[in-house]
C-alpha cells in the first residue's frame, strides 16, 4: 500500500512539473510576444528558467558566489583597519592574534569588529529582504524603502520614544517591527501586485513622507525624550560591542530560515497566481507569510542600524543580471543568499567609500546609511529610464464646462475664506488679540503690547499665504506642462533641491541674508530641475519616468541635507528640523518680499499665457497643428515653476503636496480652464497652508509645529486616495 501511494504521489509529483514547465513556457513566450511588439516591459523579469539548470550554469553560479564572498571578505579586512585611532593593519593583527596592546586590543575588540560584524549582517538581511519582496509582489522596484516599511519602524519608535519609555533592545525591535508590517501592508493594499512599479512607489513615497512628518512632529514636541533619534534615522553601523548583534542574529536567522523554506513557492508565485494554486500553493497565505518574514528582518536591520536607504532595492537589481547569464542563480533558494551577500558588500562598500574619501575625524559624524541613500537615489534614477511600464494615473477630467456663475461663486467663497483666515491668524496664537488691535496696528496707534505682537506675527501670516499660493501654482504649472496629474513640486524633487541650496548656504555662512538665501534655494531647484526635466524630456515627459527620476532626486537631495545637518549641528538638529518642516516661526517682512514678487510674476505669466497653458495640457500634437512651439513654451513655465518653488522653501521651509492639492480641488471645482484654474488653485493653497500655519502654532501652544508637516498629514491620504481611483 505504501509502495503504490508513493508511486501514485510521484506521479502527481511529475506532472505537477510538467504542468509548472509548460506554464513557464507560456509565460516566456507571451513575454518574448510583448516585447516583440513593441508594448510596455514587464514590471519584473519573468522566471528565466524553462528548463533545469545545467552542471555549467550551477559551476558559473557556485564561481560566482564564491567571488562575491570573496569580495566582501576584502571589504571586511580592510574595514576592520580604518577608524579614527592610529590602530593600522598590524596593529589589527596583533589585536586578533591575541599579541596586541590593550588599548589596541580594546577600539578592535569593542568597535571595528562590531561594526563590521553588524554592516554584513544589516546587509544581509536588506538584501534578503528585498528579493523576496520584489519576488512575491513581482514588482522591481519593491523594498523596504519603497514599501514604507523604515519610516513605519521609525514612527513606531518614536511613538515609544515620546512617551519616554525605555525599551530593551528586544522590544525595541518588536515595536519597529509592528509599524513597519502595518506600512507594508498599508501600500501593497494601495498599489496591489504586480500591477506597475510606479504605482507602489508612489504609494510608498506618499506614506513615508506622512509618517515621516509625523515622525518630526513628536521629536519638535519631545526633544528632551526623543533626542538622538534623528541622528538614528539616518542609519549607522557604529556598535559598541557585540551586546546588540548577539540579541538581532536569533531575529535574523529565524527570519532568513523562513524565507528559505518558503523559497519553492515563492517560485512558484512567480509563474503566476493561477499556475502556482494549480500547482497547489497557498497564494495569499505565502505571500502573507513573506511579507510579514521580510518585514520582521527588515525590523532587526532597523534596531540594529538604523533605516539603511535603499539597500533591499539595489543588491537585487545587481543579482538580475548575473541570473539571467546564470540560470543557476534564477531559483528563489540560491537567488536569496546571492542577494544577501551583495547587500553585505554594499553596506561594507559604502562604510570603506566613505572613510577613504573623508577624513577619519568627520567620517566617524557621517551616518552609512547617508552614503547607501546616495547610492540609492543614483541607482533609482537609472532605473526611472529603463522601466517603461504604462500608469495611468488618472483619468481626464469629466468634460463638463462649469458656468460661469458657478465659477465666481467658487471664487468668491475661496476669497472670503483666504480674507477670514488671514484674520483669524492675526488675532489667534499664544497672545490673543481683538480686531480693533490690528486696525490700531494698521494706522500706526496700537500699543507696544499690541505692536510687538504684531511685528512678529504678521510676517508669519504673509509668509504662509504666499508660499502656499506660489506652491499651488507652481503645481499648476508644472501638472499642464508634463500632463501629470501627479506632479508636484516636492514628489519631483525641485523643493528637495531648494531646501539643499538654501540649507547649504545656511550651514555655510550662518549670516547670509534672505535675498542670499532665496538665490541658494533657486540655485538648488535650478540644478535638480534641470536633471529631473532633462532626463523625463526624453520620451515626451513619460509619467512613470518623469515621476521615479523626481522621487529619486528628492531622495538623493534629503540625504545630502541629513548630511549638512549632522556634519555641522550634530546635537542640535531641532532648528534645521524646525525650518525644514515649514516652519514660518521668526520671518520678517524683507523675507516675505522675494516670494510675493515672484508670485506676482507667475501670476502675470499664468494669466497672459492662459490659452498656451490649456493647449499644452492637451496633447503634443495639437499646440504644434496651431503653431505654438511647444519646447519653448514648456521651458518658459517650468522656469517660472521653478521660482515660484525655491521662494517659497526660502521663505517658508519645505511645504508638500500643496502643488498637488490645490490644482485637483480647482480642477474639481470649476473645470479644466486655466483662466479659472489658476485662481482658484492659488486661492486654495494659500488658504490650506495659512490654516496649517494657524493650526501648528495655536493647537498645542505654547508648542508649535510646521505648516509642512500639517500639509503632509492633510495631503498624504489625499495623494493615497488619487491612487485608488487611478487603480480603479
Amino acid at each position: 500500500m505504501d509502495v503504490r501511494r508513493s508511486r501514485v504521489d510521484g506521479g502527481v509529483h511529475r506532472r505537477r512539473r510538467r504542468r509548472a514547465d509548460e506554464v513557464d513556457d507560456v509565460a516566456g513566450s507571451r513575454t518574448r510576444s510583448r516585447r516583440s511588439n513593441g508594448a510596455m516591459a514587464v514590471t519584473t523579469t519573468p522566471p528565466a528558467v524553462t528548463r533545469p539548470p545545467t552542471a555549467a550554469s550551477r559551476t558559473g553560479a557556485a564561481a560566482v558566489t564564491a567571488g562575491l564572498v570573496l569580495l566582501v571578505a576584502v571589504l571586511a579586512v580592510v574595514d576592520i583597519t580604518q577608524g579614527t585611532a592610529a590602530v593600522g593593519p598590524a596593529e589589527v593583527f596583533k589585536a586578533l592574534t591575541g599579541q596586541a596592546d590593550p588599548a589596541d586590543a580594546s577600539v578592535v575588540i569593542a568597535s571595528r569588529l562590531p561594526r563590521m560584524t553588524a554592516g554584513i549582517l544589516v546587509g544581509v538581511i536588506l538584501g534578503v529582504a528585498g528579493a523576496v519582496l520584489q519576488a512575491v509582489s513581482r514588482n522591481v522596484l519593491a523594498a523596504p524603502d519603497t514599501l514604507a516599511v523604515n519610516a513605519g519602524s521609525y514612527l513606531a519608535l518614536g511613538l515609544v520614544g515620546a512617551t519616554g519609555v525605555s525599551l530593551p533592545l528586544l522590544a525595541s525591535s518588536g515595536v519597529a517591527f509592528a509599524g513597519g508590517l502595518l506600512a507594508a501592508a498599508v501600500v501593497l493594499a494601495l498599489s496591489g501586485l504586480g500591477t506597475g512599479t510606479v504605482r507602489l512607489v508612489l504609494a510608498g513615497t506618499a506614506l513615508t513622507l506622512g509618517l515621516t512628518s509625523m515622525t518630526e512632529s513628536l521629536l519638535l514636541l519631545f526633544p528632551e525624550q526623543t533626542e538622538g533619534l534623528y541622528q538614528w534615522n539616518q542609519g549607522s553601523i557604529s556598535q559598541n560591542g557585540f551586546d546588540g548583534v548577539l540579541q538581532m542574529l536569533p531575529v535574523a536567522l529565524i527570519g532568513l530560515v523562513g524565507l528559505l523554506l518558503t523559497a519553492r513557492r515563492v517560485d512558484a508565485l512567480a509563474l503566476g497566481d493561477d499556475a502556482a494554486r494549480g500547482l497547489g500553493v497557498p497564494v495569499r497565505a505565502t505571500r502573507v507569510t513573506v511579507v510579514v518574514l521580510a518585514t520582521l528582518l527588515s525590523a532587526a536591520a532597523v534596531t540594529l542600524a538604523g533605516p539603511i536607504g535603499f539597500v533591499g532595492l539595489c543588491a537585487p537589481a545587481l543579482v538580475r543580471p548575473l541570473a539571467r547569464r546564470f540560470r543557476g542563480l534564477v531559483r528563489t533558494r540560491t537567488n536569496l543568499p546571492v542577494a544577501g551577500v551583495v547587500g553585505a558588500g554594499l553596506v561594507l562598500g559604502s562604510d570603506v567609500l566613505l572613510r577613504a574619501l573623508v577624513p577619519s575625524d568627520t567620517a566617524v559624524a557621517v551616518p552609512t546609511g547617508v552614503v547607501t541613500s546616495l547610492i540609492g537615489a543614483v541607482f533609482l534614477v537609472v532605473m526611472a529610464l529603463r522601466v517603461r511600464d504604462t500608469f495611468g494615473a488618472e483619468a481626464p477630467d469629466r468634460l463638463r464646462i462649469p458656468s460661469r456663475t458657478a465659477f465666481l461663486v467658487a471664487l468668491a467663497a475661496l476669497v472670503a475664506v483666504v480674507v477670514g483666515v488671514t484674520i483669524a491668524g492675526a488675532l489667534l496664537g499664544d497672545s490673543k488679540l481683538l480686531l480693533g488691535d490690528v486696525v490700531n496696528w494698521a494706522q500706526g496707534r496700537a500699543g507696544q503690547t499690541v505692536s510687538f505682537v504684531l511685528d512678529t506675527r504678521m510676517p508669519r501670516v504673509l509668509a504662509a499665504l504666499c508660499a502656499g499660493a506660489a506652491l499651488a501654482l507652481a503645481g499648476t504649472l508644472v501638472q499642464a506642462v508634463t500632463r501629470n496629474p501627479l506632479a508636484e513640486p516636492g514628489v519631483l524633487g525641485v523643493s528637495g533641491g531648494a531646501a539643499l541650496g538654501a540649507v547649504l548656504l545656511v550651514t555655510t555662512v550662518p549670516v547670509a541674508g534672505t535675498w542670499s538665501v532665496a538665490g541658494a534655494a533657486f540655485a538648488g531647484a535650478a540644478i535638480t530641475s534641470v536633471i529631473v526635466f532633462g532626463l523625463a524630456a526624453r520620451g515626451g515627459y513619460q509619467q512613470n519616468r518623469l515621476v521615479l527620476v523626481g522621487i529619486g532626486m528628492a531622495a538623493g537631495t534629503t540625504a545630502l541635507v541629513s548630511l549638512l545637518i549632522v556634519l555641522t549641528d550634530p546635537f542640535n538638529a531641532t532648528k534645521a528640523l524646525t525650518w525644514l518642516s515649514g516652519s514660518t516661526y521668526g520671518r520678517t517682512m524683507p523675507d516675505v518680499l522675494p516670494v510675493a514678487l515672484v508670485l506676482v510674476l507667475g501670476l502675470v505669466v499664468a494669466v497672459a499665457r492662459r490659452t498656451e497653458l490649456d493647449l499644452i495640457s492637451l496633447d503634443a500634437d495639437t499646440p504644434r497643428l496651431l503653431g505654438l512651439r511647444l519646447s519653448p513654451a514648456r521651458l518658459g513655465f517650468l522656469v517660472v515653476s521653478v521660482l515660484l518653488s525655491a521662494t517659497a522653501v526660502a521663505s517658508a521651509g519645505t511645504i508638500g503636496f500643496v502643488g498637488l492639492v490645490a490644482p485637483h480641488a480647482a480642477r474639481a471645482l470649476v473645470g479644466r480652464r486655466h483662466v479659472r484654474v489658476v485662481p482658484v488653485a492659488v486661492l486654495l493653497g494659500a488658504a490650506l497652508v495659512c490654516t496649517a500655519d494657524l493650526l501648528g502654532r495655536t493647537v498645542i501652544a505654547p508648542a508649535q509645529l510646521g505648516a509642512g508637516l500639517m500639509t503632509a498629514v492633510i495631503g498624504t491620504p489625499y495623494f493615497l486616495y488619487l491612487l485608488v481611483r487611478s487603480r480603479r
